[in-house]
């Protein structure tokens, strides 16, 4: 496809130099708080050992898992959180001498666009996990399914008159009301927009699709995913794209939010896990992809955090739609990392 027909000058505002998505807060050592992971689960024999992980990744999420490692294991972690983009940039600049040894919950698609910086591992409870979930290279380790979706606020948006699809989005009456990320820094927002495309047929179609509702957007564009969630919980606008997770927290907290999966199909890229090629904490990374994907790990994110286990014996979460009656689109690892590099 032509560059300057897939990306005219409206979309560029969004699109220009894509190189990779990145979403998270600026780079900062983590402060380990939380709770623990299952007290019922039998701990790991100590080895002790350091460990150093790049990761996007809320605090909320962060922190109560790598405290529950750091105590059953004895190794010490360094945190060191960013956006995706800029994490997976500076893995890129360090690949001669890596100073990570895990990359932690980028966009399953993200690190597949970086994939010759990681080392490929089969994790241990490979056997366990979802099919649909997995790197068919190894070179990454789903971490939990997230579904993307419409938010909306209640209070700003009529009972009968929510949007139903993404074609809904262009519906004049929403102009200047949508909140979305800008995909060039936020790696839900770059997946979102793939979904988008893949829906209305990835090619001229999808991307006539994009560039209205890049115009309906009205130059409000966001330098982060955390701005959408928030600012729809916030009323400053009626409808945002986002994680599925992020709205249920709302939802969960009393917020007058509500949750829309487009009836054109949606997404649910995994976020994953993957060890830097070179690591030199090799042994320790590789037995803290196994720690994510353990049941009781998997079991504390539908719990604690509601997201999706990517495991095959996870127990269904109470209170949302059953990812069985979520219509899917196909979405293509193979097609979207090489869009990353048009600008």
């Amino acid at each position: 496809m032509n560059r300057k027909k897939a990306f005219n000058g409206t979309v560029a505002v969004l699109l220009g130099a894509v190189m990779l998505a990145g979403c998270g807060t600026a780079d900062q050592p983590a402060q380990n708080k939380a709770a623990t992971a299952d007290a019922g689960a039998k701990p790991a024999a100590k080895k002790g050992g350091k460990l150093t992980l790049y990761s996007p990744n809320a605090a909320e999420v962060n922190n109560p898992i790598i405290k529950e490692f750091q105590d059953r294991t004895g190794i010490e972690v360094q945190l060191i959180t960013g956006g995706t983009g800029d994490l997976l940039k500076r893995v890129q600049a360090e690949a001669v001498s890596p100073q990570a040894d895990v990359f932690w919950a980028g966009g399953a698609d993200s690190l597949e666009a970086y994939k010759q910086y990681f080392e490929p591992y089969k994790t241990k409870e490979y056997d366990n996990l979802l099919p649909e979930y997995v790197s068919k290279s190894d070179v990454w380790t789903p971490f939990a399914a997230l579904p993307m979706i419409i938010m909306y606020n209640k209070e700003l948006v009529k009972a009968g008159e929510e949007p139903k699809s993404w074609n809904d989005l262009l519906d004049p009456k929403w102009k200047g009301k949508i909140a979305y990320a800008d995909p060039s820094k936020s790696g839900s927002s770059y997946t979102q927009m793939v979904t988008m495309l893949t829906a209305y047929g990835k090619e001229d179609k999808g991307w006539d699709f994009f560039k209205k509702f890049v115009k309906n957007l009205d130059g409000k564009v966001l330098s982060g995913s955390g701005l959408v969630y928030k600012g729809v919980a916030d009323k400053e606008f009626a409808l945002g794209i986002t994680l599925e997770e992020a709205a249920l927290r709302y939802v969960e907290g009393g917020a007058k939010v509500g949750i829309i999966y487009p009836s054109e199909g949606t997404s649910a890229v995994p976020d994953g896990a993957a060890v830097v090629k070179g690591a030199k904490n090799m042994e320790q990374a590789k037995q803290f992809i196994d720690f994510l994907v353990s049941k009781d790990v998997q079991s504390l994110i539908q719990k604690e955090f509601k997201r999706r286990s990517v495991r095959k014996d996870a127990e269904p979460i109470q209170g949302i739609v059953p990812t069985k009656d979520i219509k899917l689109v196909n979405y293509d690892f193979d097609w979207q990392p090489a869009r990353r590099t048009i600008t």
